[in-house]
């Protein structure tokens, strides 16, 4: 029997961070047993579902990587299934038309409260005769449809967490229906799930309450039953429910400042598994080569902004250059103030130095949008204040002779030669002993900055003329 597996998503909102750990390991649980994945768009809610979450589902997941193999399948263009499964209920005596107003129930429930009870439908409904349900149809009488729950206790298996009870007596009669042509989420799942034949229904942790009233529809319709795997929740660093307070954002918000997809994938990847050997840095191939379901973990994961940052920075350094290059001019990763320089400067520096500005600004970067602005003096008229350029207690006449030295020196090289391990073989000649005198003021000069890459990789990337004429501006300074 092949292996299936579904992510069922609802368009009520952006494909979250916990949505999409869902989707990957159903994705890796999948490729890892050349099993089939599925894509089912659960839009039966009319009021909450709409086109562009959809599409914000499909784009997300389609830029992760997580391509599925079937779908996607709309709930919307299934509801003569449904209909159907609920006719069949509905005659088989095991779901029944309730009548009560929102206002009765809620009477009922506060009653129940007083009494220390948990609440649960009371079955006013449920004893009524088939004529008297009709009479009530008829005269239009508004109406949901629930499934008749038995007064027992089961147990049903949940491959992490073992065997787990559920009381049906504390469930009471649950709504599957608001008419025969408007499933709720328990019912179309359930019937989605088998007629797509899943036989593992990977799912979060939240969704473990609605496993026994999915049972008793497996059941009721003797239908075989799939594995049931819960992953935990994903807490934030205070153990709480994960929110947009804990740093939280939607896939296509973290695409929109910066973030790279194999970052992410990897961070998500690690958010209750693990690969063998401890190793924190993992491919999507290498996980779909190590993934095994017994090794998900039961306790809940930790999110840790800091950990998601150290992902992207080490994918942002191993990034192709080329590859960089078409992300910074042409994605649509946001409306970042520096988009598009290399646009714009694409006559001020050759092919191979516009791949040199990139690899040195990649190497301090964390997202994609920090590349660019941190080598800005590359495009940009700078100035700073003449201060910056004194390195610790050296003065500033020494200072002023050491950037003349430097002028001379790099004024001697050819053209062709002003490279950076030329004008670094150069520098350390004229500081055995003290480099700071000399490469300090030099990086300032070519950077304006107190942090930059260093100053003969700025220098070859300048040009002899360009880098002569900053450090005269910085002698004048001085």
């Amino acid at each position: 029997m092949t292996l299936r597996v579904r992510f069922a998503p609802s368009p009520t909102g952006k494909l979250h961070l916990g949505g999409a750990r869902t989707a990957l390991f159903n994705f890796l649980f999948a490729r890892s047993q050349n099993g089939i994945f599925i894509l089912r768009i659960e839009d039966t809610d009319k009021e909450r579902s709409t086109k562009e979450f959809e599409e914000d589902i499909i784009e997300s997941l389609d830029w992760l990587g997580l391509h599925w193999d079937e779908g996607p399948v709309r709930q919307s263009e299934r509801i003569d299934l449904y209909q159907k499964i609920i006719e069949e209920l509905l005659n088989k005596d095991l779901a029944y038309f309730c009548f009560c107003s929102k206002e009765e129930l809620e009477i009922r429930r506060q009653e129940q409260l007083t009494r220390g009870e948990a609440p649960r439908y009371p079955g006013t409904c449920r004893n009524l005769t088939k004529k008297e349900a009709l009479d009530k149809i008829s005269r239009k009488v508004p109406y949901v449809i629930r499934l008749k729950v038995p007064e027992k206790i089961i147990t049903f298996k949940d491959f992490l967490r073992g065997e787990i009870p559920a009381d049906y007596r504390q469930i009471g009669d649950f709504v599957i229906a608001k008419k025969e042509d408007e499933p709720l989420y328990v019912l179309a799942n359930t019937v989605d799930d088998h007629y797509q034949g899943i036989t593992h229904v990977i799912r979060g942790e939240e969704f473990l309450s609605t496993t026994p009233k999915q049972l008793l529809i497996y059941k009721y319709l003797e239908w075989p039953e799939p594995i049931f795997v819960h992953l935990p929740l994903v807490l934030g660093q205070d153990r709480s429910k994960l929110s947009k307070r804990h740093g939280a954002k939607s896939i296509s918000e973290y695409r929109e400042e910066g973030y790279l997809p194999e970052a992410i994938l990897n961070f998500i990847a690690l958010l209750g598994w693990h690969p063998e050997k401890d190793r924190e840095i993992i491919s999507l191939e290498e996980m779909i080569k190590e993934f095994k379901l017994e090794k998900l973990h039961k306790s809940p994961a930790i999110y840790n902004t800091s950990k998601l940052n150290y992902f992207n920075k080490h994918y942002l350094k191993i990034k192709n250059n080329d590859d960089l290059i078409s992300l910074l001019n042409f994605s649509d990763y946001g409306k970042w103030q520096n988009r598009n320089f290399l646009a714009k400067n694409s006559n001020s520096y050759s092919y191979e130095k516009v791949l040199k500005i990139i690899e040195l600004g990649k190497e301090r970067a964390t997202l994609l949008k920090d590349v660019l602005p941190s080598v800005n003096f590359f495009f940009e008229d700078f100035d700073y204040p003449s201060q910056l350029l004194i390195w610790k207690e050296v003065s500033k006449n020494k200072i002023k002779e050491n950037l003349i030295l430097i002028k001379k020196e790099f004024a001697k090289i050819k053209d062709e030669d002003f490279t950076s391990e030329k004008i670094k073989e150069i520098l350390d000649n004229l500081a055995p002993q003290s480099k700071g005198e000399f490469f300090w003021p030099l990086r300032v000069a070519l950077s304006g900055k107190d942090a930059s890459p260093p100053p003969f990789d700025l220098a070859e990337v300048f040009g002899k003329e360009k880098t002569i004429a900053l450090i005269d501006k910085a002698i004048n300074k001085l």
